[in-house]
């Protein structure tokens, strides 16, 4: 019984992950032009749609798979260790105060609320460069997408010109 769901399963599977094919376009020659002029006119079509759309379907771009270079760094924010310090060190004065250890209240509260403020800040820089690189990925998929389709209509609009039905 599971073998029965397996092959259409890993099909699917397959087709899913596969990219999409660029679409086919058939060419009729409306005015009689030979198949040598044909051949000739869709190169030079081909060379017109990539010159206007800067996309080459015989060359697509490559899916990158990293982000960019970070345009800011993931380095916490200058001087939040010290604000952390100091709010350690007034609480743990306060709370060393009651115990009659100011001082050394407040020396390890300057202690640990450097160190807590240091993480928060480095994990607020990390998420927004995650957020940074995720964007960035969008915007390339999305440009990516657009390349194919521009380059179709540049080459049907430059063959429509010369005499050819795009269909």
């Amino acid at each position: 019984m599971l073998s029965r769901w397996l092959v259409p399963a890993t099909v699917a599977a397959l087709l899913a992950s596969t990219p999409a094919l660029p679409q086919q376009n058939f060419v009729y020659p409306g005015k009689g032009q030979s198949p040598q002029q044909q051949q000739k006119d869709e190169f030079e079509c081909h060379q017109w749609a990539i010159q206007q759309t800067g996309y080459d379907p015989t060359n697509p771009p490559r899916q990158q798979a990293s982000a960019p270079p970070p345009s800011g760094s993931a380095q916490p924010e200058a001087g939040s260790g010290a604000r952390g310090a100091v709010r350690g060190a007034v609480v743990g004065g306060l709370i060393g105060g009651i115990g009659g250890r100011g001082g050394e209240g407040a020396a390890a509260g300057a202690v640990v609320g450097g160190i807590a403020a240091r993480r928060s800040s480095r994990r607020e820089a990390e998420q927004r460069q995650q957020y940074d690189q995720q964007q960035y990925q969008q915007q390339q998929a999305s440009a990516n997408a657009a390349g194919p389709q521009a380059y179709q209509r540049a080459r049907a609009a430059c063959l429509g010109g010369r005499g050819y039905t795009v269909n």
